[in-house]
């Protein structure tokens, strides 16, 4: 088990950045911010950054409700500097989903699988079903209760990403939330969870709805318009909703390409592992076994040929139906 300590004490005298991937959804929000107070209590000053953005109601409300600030890479562009120190949190360098920032990554706290092996000062790599359940056990290591909107940040990372302790849920998960639930403010929790769609999200699901095709137990459906992150991982969780659907696969067309959430729910289908194979050579992927994303960037949409639809369709079956 890896001793946070270890962590405090590379960073003392050192300027940290606590780093999500680069579309920070709740977990990874919440691992870094609970991470974040946590170094406070040991002297240790961080500041939050991401790449990308923040693009989600719920997320943004987040933000609001619990007071966290967190930097973009172009706020944060002429300040970084070699020697400062980089966490990842719920990421991994050379991940696919992580812009390589200036600065030494010193540490990678993440809940994903490994892909690319990188030589950190500190790594702590646990396969639970949210990473803000490893940083809420960095406190119950060290007798330290988290601040109300740290456990809040933590608690709704863990729900958000085991969708309710429905998903991926380990013992983990279940002692974390049995740790953090007394200490978080109820209305704050209450109006995180409150009122999560927008009105426009209300035509993603539509176009999910319309062009969904079924083959066996794979669910596929393309989202002819650019929309967010987290709206796409969502129309994934309520297509895998069917009960004729155990493996989702949704696509979103935007300008720089194919945006994937897969979900699965089949034990011999690993979502991570199907994404992955499934996009060689012509994209990246990744992730859990039971949920997954990848992109297939822009300039290699010629590969998919005449009918990128059927390419993508035939991709996936073919690589689950060799799932072991």
């Amino acid at each position: 088990m890896a001793d946070v300590r270890k962590l405090i004490a590379y960073c003392e005298n050192r300027r940290v950045y606590i780093q999500t991937h680069d579309y920070p959804d709740p977990d990874a929000i919440g691992s870094a911010f609970g991470l974040q107070r946590l170094l406070r209590r040991y002297g240790v000053g961080a500041k939050l950054c991401y790449d990308g953005r923040i693009d989600k109601l719920s997320t943004a409300k987040m933000l609001d409700t619990l007071g966290i600030e967190m930097f973009s890479g172009r706020e944060l562009a002429g300040e970084l500097r070699e020697d400062d120190c980089i966490i990842c949190v719920d990421s991994q360098k050379s991940g696919g989903n992580i812009t390589d920032f200036v600065g030494e990554e010193i540490a990678a706290i993440d809940h994903h699988p490994t892909y690319v092996e990188v030589p950190y000062r500190y790594s702590d790599i646990r396969r639970v079903g949210a990473c803000a359940s490893i940083i809420a056990q960095y406190y119950m290591d060290r007798g330290l209760e988290p601040d109300a909107d740290a456990a809040a940040a933590m608690l709704y990372g863990i729900k958000m990403d085991t969708l309710n302790f429905t998903r991926g849920v380990t013992e983990e998960d279940i002692r974390a939330f049995s740790f953090l639930l007394p200490l978080v403010d109820k209305k704050k929790m209450a109006r995180l969870e409150r009122n999560q769609l927008e009105f426009g999200d209300l035509r993603a699901y539509g176009a999910a709805i319309e062009n969904i095709r079924v083959y066996g137990c794979f669910g596929f459906s393309r989202i002819p318009f650019s929309c967010p992150n987290a709206m796409i991982a969502i129309l994934s969780d309520f297509i895998l909703s069917l009960v004729e659907v155990e493996v989702a696969v949704i696509y979103c067309v935007r300008e720089d390409g194919l945006k994937f959430s897969v979900r699965s729910e089949r034990d011999d289908v690993d979502a991570g592992e199907l994404t992955r194979r499934a996009l060689r050579g012509v994209g990246d992927g990744g992730g859990h076994p039971t949920m997954a994303g990848g992109m297939i960037p822009a300039a290699k949409l010629p590969l998919l040929g005449a009918d990128p639809d059927q390419s993508i369709h035939r991709r996936f079956l073919e690589c689950g139906a060799t799932s072991e």
